[in-house]
């Protein structure tokens, strides 16, 4: 039996599709209605990692899980606990590039790397998925580029090695389903096959739209300000570290292990962006 979490988030759902048909499945989620695309003979159950005792019932029977938490709580502590009760044999965790860079000590890859600390000391099986920052990400411009074809954001020029989502999910599928042996005890960077900056992937965008699209860079305190809009202060200064780190050229390196799990080339953002350029599609673009 394998545990998929985080079932309704950005890596997850494409989980759920690339399951192999007949698999035994469990899905936990805080609200289970939320899951879509699930293979037929999956089992969804109501769990949260608040609540042990659903925790606990989602573990019966598991022997690999699929993990996907907050780094900001507990959830990997409360996780870990009953899972090793349970006898779960091996643990896949959705974790971040930035855990491998030195000079990143943002609050939020200071728990990235305490949570992998907690997989690795729990004496269950492990591997570790450390994804740069997914395409799917530039989605957040979408409803500027239909509102007044502007994308707006910090550090235009700095280039992140950027990956499809839907490869990130195909090597976890891959790390759940394979030999334990030939993925267990490692930890797998997941990049895209080229470093793009924001300025490039508009000029993408434009391309795939038809569209001409405006790229307007944001001063560090405007990026703070949209930041501090969306989230908690800390998480804010966390991303816009982030984003400066960036600046510096630190997550620019396209890593080669992707594509060798996959057995084929990682996706390009003009693939990505290909296939979800109804997001991005202003409604007056037919009569233009």
């Amino acid at each position: 039996m394998i545990l998929v979490t985080g079932a309704t988030g950005t890596i997850g759902r494409e989980v759920l599709g690339l399951l192999p048909q007949g698999l035994p499945v469990r899905i936990m989620a805080r609200q289970p209605e939320r899951v879509t695309g699930a293979p037929p003979t999956a089992h969804v159950v109501r769990g949260d990692f608040t609540d042990p005792d659903s925790l606990t019932d989602a573990l019966h029977n598991v022997q690999g899980a699929f993990l996907v938490t907050n780094p900001d709580g507990d959830d990997d502590t409360r996780f870990l606990d009953p899972a090793r009760a349970a006898g779960v044999r091996h643990i896949v965790k959705l974790s971040a590039a930035a855990v491998t860079d030195p000079g990143a000590d943002d609050l939020i890859t200071r728990r990235q790397r305490r949570n992998e600390d907690l997989l690795r000391a729990s004496g269950i099986a492990w591997t570790l998925l450390r994804p740069r920052a997914f395409m799917s990400n530039t989605l957040s411009w979408a409803r500027s580029i239909r509102a007044d074809r502007t994308v707006r954001a910090p550090y235009g020029s700095s280039e992140n090695a950027c990956v499809d989502p839907r490869d990130v999910a195909e090597a976890a599928v891959r790390a759940l389903t394979g030999p334990a042996e030939e993925h267990a005890g490692r930890a797998y960077t997941l990049t895209g096959p080229q470093a793009l900056s924001a300025a490039a992937q508009t000029a993408q965008l434009a391309g795939l739209l038809g569209l001409e699209l405006r790229f307007r860079e944001l001063s560090p305190q405007e990026a703070r300000t949209a930041l501090g809009a969306r989230y908690p202060a800390d998480i804010a200064d966390a991303l816009l570290e982030s984003a400066r780190r960036q600046h510096s050229g630190s997550k620019g390196r396209v890593d080669p292990t992707l594509p060798r799990l996959l057995g084929r080339p990682a996706a390009t953002f003009r693939d990505w962006a290909a296939d979800h350029l109804d997001a991005f599609r202003p409604d007056d673009a037919a009569r233009d």
